[in-house]
């Protein structure tokens, strides 16, 4: 891959980070709205598909078109691990509190660094890991540092949210690496929509027997009750759904699961920036540190993919089939 389509692709991975961290003020405004904590992930990832479904028929009407490897990876494995993402997440808030999940998640990138490394073949070096390693302490100090670090919903035991927390992490490491390994097959916009229609109709069917065994996820397919509460839903269906999972995705495209992941962890530190300028919140000195030190981690991953560098693990490069869609 050529160094202008690593800095692209590099380029791609830190927007969608920068989009994702648009979801904890639309959140915040859908709570205030009546809106059910766990109906949110169903709702978002509905329109998400809705929306994708209306960009087929206008552009490309073969979205939905794979081989049975496609169909199974992708859209059952890959939906799986969207609606084992939705699911999970919202435990590791109920348990350890919206810092702690922030905490665990970020733990993402060390796993992806690693399994990369494994199930993809790409280069696991000594700057890698150390890059992973010091965003997810940058971003354990950012959300630890903030106003709200502990604030935790009430109802789930800290086992189970810390739990829940780590399986967010690896769904989301999965994600990565199923993204770099699918998109130069499938395309884009045809693995982001087998992935939602797949998570889709799992959280369809799982919410429902979920919320007979937990309090938490009563009602959770519940849609929002008000007018300006779909709005927000629509809002985070085009920005952290599509918009960003678009930007992703051309990430892994162009570059490697690892570097992509670094780069998304500005996420935590956009949605910082928008409670502190939204929200009136404060953050402490170490909280400043943390955002810095993912800010610098970023930076440096990025100056690593623009880099002039001799065929860099060429061999991890998944190739590209004749059936690559848009």
């Amino acid at each position: 891959m050529s160094r202008g389509a690593r800095v692209v692709g590099y380029l791609c991975a830190v927007g969608a980070g920068a989009t994702w961290g648009t979801t904890g003020v639309l959140s915040t405004a859908l709570y205030r709205e009546g809106t059910n904590l766990t109906g949110i992930g169903f709702w978002r990832v509905s329109l998400g598909v809705l929306g994708l479904a209306i960009y087929g028929a206008w552009r490309s009407r073969d979205l939905l078109r794979a081989d049975r490897k496609g169909w199974l990876l992708v859209g059952l494995f890959g939906g799986a691990m969207v609606a084992l993402f939705e699911v999970a997440y919202q435990f590791a808030i109920s348990g350890v509190g919206v810092a702690g999940a922030a905490a665990l998640l970020y733990t993402a990138p060390v796993i992806v660094t690693i399994l990369a490394r494994v199930v993809l073949g790409e280069a696991l070096t000594a700057g890698r890991l150390a890059l992973a390693v010091v965003v997810m302490a940058g971003v354990a100090l950012t959300v630890h540092g903030g106003s709200n670090a502990g604030a935790e919903v009430t109802g789930t035991k800290l086992a189970a949210g810390v739990a829940g927390g780590l399986l967010a992490a690896v769904s989301y490491a999965a994600t990565t690496l199923l993204g770099r390994w699918a998109t130069p097959r499938y395309g884009v916009f045809r693995v982001l929509l087998l992935e939602l229609v797949g998570g889709t109709v799992i959280l369809a069917a799982v919410l429902p027997l979920i919320g007979l065994a937990s309090p938490l996820f009563a009602g959770a397919l519940r849609p929002p009750p008000t007018a300006s509460g779909w709005i927000y839903i629509a809002a985070l269906a085009i920005l952290t759904v599509v918009l960003a999972n678009v930007f992703f995705f051309s990430a892994t495209r162009r570059i490697e699961a690892a570097p992509t992941a670094v780069a998304a962890t500005i996420e935590p530190v956009v949605a910082t920036l928008l409670a502190l300028a939204l929200f009136a919140q404060r953050l402490s000195g170490w909280g400043w540190v943390g955002l810095l030190l993912v800010v610098a981690g970023v930076a440096a991953g990025y100056l690593r993919e623009a880099a002039p560098a001799p065929d860099q693990n060429a061999n991890s490069i998944p190739s590209r089939s004749s059936r690559g869609g848009p």
